[in-house]
């Protein structure tokens, strides 16, 4: 799952090498962070969070057929303070 979401990021940035993405698991649940450029943050969100959603409605295609929950959480770094802003945790499967 977590090279799905690396390859969406890359795909959707100007700077693919800036893309990573840290997988957290707990219990029946893995929490995807995904980070990019700060610039590049809104290319990954979209207009009113629609490739945001986007990519949480395949994440959560994938939890119901795996029986295991996945989320996504979009961090912003700002400047060189590495002053994190997750945006948008919700959107998971049912």
């Amino acid at each position: 799952m977590r090279e799905l979401v690396m390859q969406i990021g890359r795909a959707l940035v100007d700077i693919p090498d800036e893309v990573t993405v840290e997988a957290a698991e707990k219990d029946e649940s893995t929490t995807l962070r995904l980070r990019v450029a700060p610039t590049e943050v809104g290319k990954v969100i979209g207009k009113q969070g629609r490739t945001a959603r986007s990519i949480r409605t395949i994440l959560g295609a994938v939890s119901m057929k795996h029986r295991h929950r996945y989320t996504l959480e979009i961090i912003e770094e700002q400047g060189h303070e590495s002053a994190e802003r997750p945006h948008e945790l919700a959107a998971h499967s049912g």
